[in-house]
């Protein structure tokens, strides 16, 4: 099972759109998400707060600007 990391932050529209795109992949990829809220750690407020939604499948990093239906399917496949 893939394990993923989603960096979020509330009142995110952008986030929450990430969210359901995940929720549609779901099923036919299972994965395990682990959310972290940017506000609860200064490294990760520091490092994403410009990029939020991130997510981070295994190596691949996908930011606000990279996070598309396709593009977070490939990268589930390729951390398969």
């Amino acid at each position: 099972m893939h394990k993923l990391i989603f960096y979020t932050k509330e009142n995110c529209p952008l986030c929450d759109d990430a969210k359901v795109l995940l929720d549609l992949l779901r099923p036919e990829y299972p994965f395990e998400m682990e959310e972290r809220d940017i506000y609860t750690k200064d490294d990760w407020l520091e490092k994403y707060q410009l990029m939020i939604p991130v997510v981070q499948i295994n190596d691949i990093m996908l930011d606000c600007e990279q996070i598309t239906y396709d593009s977070l399917e490939t990268a589930l496949k390729k951390s398969n």
